[in-house]
């Protein structure tokens, strides 16, 4: 058996990869390791399931809560809510573990399942490879985990407020800040957002106009959300809206607009609330990653602000935010963590600290952004079986192909190329002056790896 767990949780082709049978051995296993301490109290332990909109959410939600049952936990039903949701509201009701079922931004076709600890954490690789050996007992035959029977079995319960409770949650934390008068677009990707987002901007006072929420279990991300802006840009410039702000099909990431149009990455989401937060003197460093522009670098240089890059993953960044205890971290993509209030990436949180410094300074969210310069980046996905990864770095075309690139920057740009964690792709991506050379350089690195490795 090969690597269940990638950066963000177990993820495939729901029913063919990510099958019922591997769901449930997930629940097993996932259950008794989180849990076995209360188990070993003799307590039956307490597990809250969410799921983002995807139709197969159903069929894995059902599966994993079979094998839950089975080792003697009960099982508390969420709905559809964003992951951020999970990871609180596990703190919030005092669970023992939550699980959600989302493949995050991927399409309808993919699902995925993540693990979170008694406090809102994601697990560590130690776990998680605990989990997997549990799983490849299961393959040999060898399942020697609890199995309780009669009065002892699993049990499920529907928890009908969760949504509210959330939504409650976010409201709390920004019961001082006054939206009134402002117009807010949203585009919730026909996801988890769908319902909660709407909600906490309305009960603000935002003036709010809504797209990609009418989630049909098999519209999740298509043409819209964070991997697709087209739509919000289109929508802000038309209808004069102070901001736009786009969620992922699983809510934990948010990439915003502006009033103009033009699209606010998760870089510039770090810049702002990172200048806030030092302004208020709360603030000494910002967590990125390796995909983070330089242009993050520059400004933070300049500022006083010390960058820590990490690989790329919201639970490296958060990693380094506990154990340094630093504030605020985050990803490119918008993947942006607020320690004080979150133990995970949450779309609908960074958008309300975005707003919130929009109102404190009085100045447009475009004015804000331009705090920050973007050097030119070109990202090229080449396509790669997860199972050819590994050769990536040690392939010799490959690696001769870099060092030229590399070379000709001349230390005026970088060259990054890492596989991704949750699809079978490698990411060729290069920042430099030139746009038109970059860009050629990605294509013909993308070219080479696909035929070499692909």
């Amino acid at each position: 058996m090969g690597n269940l767990f990638g950066t963000d949780g177990v993820r495939g082709l729901a029913n063919a990869e990510l099958t019922p049978e591997l769901a449930f051995r997930l629940g097993r296993a996932g259950a008794y390791m989180l849990t076995k301490q209360e188990k070993a109290s003799n307590e039956a332990p307490r597990i809250l399931v969410g799921k983002d909109s995807r139709l197969s959410g159903d069929m894995l939600e059902a599966a994993l809560t079979a094998g839950m049952c089975s080792i003697g936990a009960h099982v508390f039903h969420a709905g559809v809510l964003p992951t951020p949701a999970v990871a609180y509201l596990v703190r919030h009701y005092k669970m023992d573990a939550g699980v959600m079922i989302s493949a995050s931004h991927n399409l309808m076709p993919d699902n995925g399942i993540k693990f979170f600890n008694s406090q809102g954490y994601k697990l560590p690789d130690a776990v998680e490879e605990e989990i997997e050996k549990l799983i490849s007992d299961f393959e040999a035959g060898k399942d020697n985990l609890p199995r309780p029977t009669g009065a002892d079995v699993g049990t499920i319960t529907s928890c009908k407020t969760a949504v509210e409770d959330f939504a409650s949650y976010l409201t709390s934390i920004f019961s001082g800040l006054n939206l009134n008068g402002l117009k807010i677009a949203l585009d919730c990707a026909n996801g988890a957002t769908s319902q909660v987002a709407p909600m906490v901007f309305k009960q603000l006072g935002a003036q709010v106009q809504v797209l990609s929420n009418k989630p049909d279990g098999t519209n999740i991300n298509e043409n819209c959300g964070s991997t697709h802006m087209e739509n919000l840009q289109k929508f802000v410039k038309e209808n004069s809206t102070d901001i736009g702000l786009a969620f992922d099909g699983d809510g934990d990431r948010m990439l915003a607009v502006c009033e103009k149009g033009g699209m606010i990455d998760g870089d510039k989401i770090l810049a702002i609330c990172g200048l806030n937060l030092q302004a208020q003197g709360k603030l000494n460093t910002i967590v990125a990653t390796v995909m983070s522009n330089q242009g993050l670098e520059i400004l933070c240089k300049e500022k006083g602000i010390k960058l820590h890059r990490t690989d790329v993953g919201d639970r490296y960044v958060l990693e380094k935010m506990l154990q340094d205890d630093l504030p605020l971290g985050g990803e490119q993509s918008g993947h942006i963590i607020f320690k004080k209030h979150s133990t995970t990436g949450d779309g609908i949180l960074t958008g309300l600290h975005l707003l919130s410094v929009m109102v404190q300074k009085n100045e447009s969210i475009s004015t804000l952004a331009g705090v920050m310069d973007t050097l030119p980046q070109v990202l090229i996905n080449a396509t790669v079986p997860n199972d050819k990864k590994a050769t990536l770095h040690s392939h010799p075309v490959i690696q001769k192909a870099q060092a030229e690139i590399e070379s000709n920057l001349a230390g005026a740009g970088r060259i990054l190329v890492r596989p991704s964690g949750t699809e079978p792709l490698v990411r060729v991506m290069i920042e430099g002056r030139d746009i038109e050379q970059i860009r050629k350089w990605a294509r013909d690195l993308a070219d080479i790896i696909e035929k070499n490795i692909g």
